[in-house]
């Protein structure tokens, strides 16, 4: 199942507490504390992988929760530090505070991480303590809380180009013409439900990886049909594929190209404004349904509409589709050259990035940890005797 949004809790592991305890050998009255420090609590990190597709091994727990460290013991012996706690997620994953929709992190390259929650400190044991006036001190810190948020996960794909256009103006048949992918494909609108990958080849080895979304009708931004939320994974193509349906029109009970071509440019500047400024290569596509006359008619009035060159194409007979190809390649190559980004970016400025040992909290409990079980005060009472039990005859 394609899963691109989750939303879920990070909550980092608690420091183990200092150990209050003392040096109680033989030949040593007066050993000293020897009580050790806790263990450091773990961290929730984020992972970038190309083995996660999607985001659906992460939507579905809303808590992910890290181990706490554990408390030091007598003989100096510190607690163990707890491992942190690695979410893979797929690249292109961004990160979104839950709260405020800031942006923290934009996970695009193999093995990226970000810290979700820092665990907590482990606290001091009482040797820490020990000082020439205060040899023997009977007070330790605890551990310090771990840091806990809530997160929104949006998945946006990595392809060079983004297909768009109507329901059944031909997307996925131009995704499968291209490249091994198999989306589902159908004489009915919203075939597509989910967007597809796929890498096409050109003629000299180079390859463009395609993304095929959802179709879009009038009214996506208010909801209509399946909305415009697929269009996050336009917004870091470099180019545009707008396919247009050449066989629509009136007598055939659906828009005509012109108003095709701009029913969906108008649902792209509704999503984000920024996205009309993309590189943008319009496609007239089934051309082989269309005689000589017919398809020049509709290339010209396409061209009048978008104030752009107009590509004829047929997914079913491959025509036109090599000229598509190697323009497309031209348009990414020339993005690419210019250094110019895969998305449009927003303010990233995290809150907690750099690490600061000050920003810890300190202790909520009151008093210091309980003793070592060493140390721990036992109960006075009488001593039970064994009765004895009747004699062996």
């Amino acid at each position: 199942m394609f899963v691109d949004r989750a939303l879920f809790t990070a909550q980092a592991g608690r420091g183990g507490d200092g150990a209050i305890s003392f040096r109680h050998e033989a030949y040593a009255p007066r050993g000293g504390p020897d009580g050790g420090d806790g263990g450091d609590g773990g961290s929730v990190i984020l992972v970038a992988s190309k083995r996660r597709p999607t985001l659906a091994d992460v939507a579905h727990r809303s808590l992910y929760r890290a181990d706490d460290g554990r408390p030091g013991r007598g003989r100096n012996a510190a607690g163990k530090t707890a491992k942190d706690l690695d979410i893979e997620v797929p690249r292109g994953t961004v990160v979104r505070d839950a709260e405020t929709d800031l942006v923290l992190a934009d996970l695009t390259e193999e093995g990226a991480t970000f810290v979700l929650a820092r665990g907590g400190r482990g606290g001091l044991g009482n040797v820490r303590y020990a000082t020439a006036t205060a040899q023997a001190p009977r007070v330790a810190k605890r551990g310090s809380r771990g840091e806990r948020r809530a997160y929104v996960l949006e998945l946006k794909l990595l392809a060079q180009v983004g297909l768009v256009g109507l329901p059944n103006a031909g997307k996925s048949t131009f995704l499968r013409r291209v490249s091994r992918a198999r989306p589902k494909v159908g004489a009915y609108p919203f075939t597509t439900l989910k967007p597809h990958l796929g890498v096409a080849t050109l003629e000299d080895g180079r390859e463009l990886v395609v993304a095929d979304l959802p179709g879009l009708i009038e009214g996506a931004h208010e909801g209509v049909g399946l909305g415009d939320e697929f269009l996050r994974h336009v917004e870091r193509c470099r180019v545009i594929l707008h396919l247009v349906d050449g066989t629509g029109g009136p007598e055939a009970g659906t828009k005509a190209p012109a108003d095709a071509y701009r029913v969906i440019r108008s649902e792209l500047e509704a999503y984000d404004p920024r996205l009309a400024t993309k590189p943008e290569l319009v496609g007239l596509d089934k051309c082989d349904a269309l005689s000589r006359e017919a398809t020049e008619r509709a290339k010209r009035e396409l061209e009048e509409a978008s104030g752009k060159p107009v590509f004829p194409l047929s997914g079913v007979s491959g025509a036109g589709i090599d000229a598509v190809l190697r323009e497309l390649a031209r348009i990414v190559d020339a993005a690419v050259a210019a250094d110019e980004p895969l998305a449009p970016v927003p303010s990233r400025t995290p809150p907690h990035l750099a690490y600061d040992p000050a920003s810890y909290e300190e202790p909520q409990e009151d008093g210091p940890p309980p003793l070592g079980p060493r140390h721990k005060k036992k109960a006075h009472g009488k001593k039970k005797t064994r009765q004895p039990g009747p004699k062996r005859a």
